[in-house]
């Protein structure tokens, strides 16, 4: 297998866990169902490690314990493949998806005084 180069960009992403799951033949196993499904077990993870602080604990949770901050980061990246894998699977561009609900937000939600 090659390496992966592109590190920093999503398109590199995307062709990272494309290659990955074609690498392992999983790509029937990719539908949006299970991915979406995966997704939201994952956000559930995340959100366990927040689920008992109080705001402030939560704001300084990545730096105040070196564990719960690697556990958060880990839940993160879960996070982000599974939303990746599951637009490649959709065929929905995140970055212009993104960008056009932040156009509308923007609509309605105009800056204050």
């Amino acid at each position: 297998m090659a390496p992966v180069t592109d590190t920093s960009s999503l398109d590199g992403l995307r062709e990272r866990l494309r290659r990955f799951a074609a690498d392992r033949q999983w790509e029937p196993f990719h539908t949006p169902k299970n991915l979406a499904m995966a997704l939201a077990g994952e956000a559930g993870e995340l959100l366990a490690e927040f689920q008992w602080l109080t705001p402030e604990e939560s704001a300084a949770v990545v730096t105040a314990d070196p564990e719960a901050a690697a556990r958060i980061r880990s839940e993160l990246a879960d996070v982000t493949n599974y939303l990746v894998h599951l637009a490649m699977a959709l065929d929905v561009d995140l970055v212009a998806n993104a960008h056009h609900k932040l156009d509308e937000v923007e609509l309605r939600y105009p800056p204050g005084p």
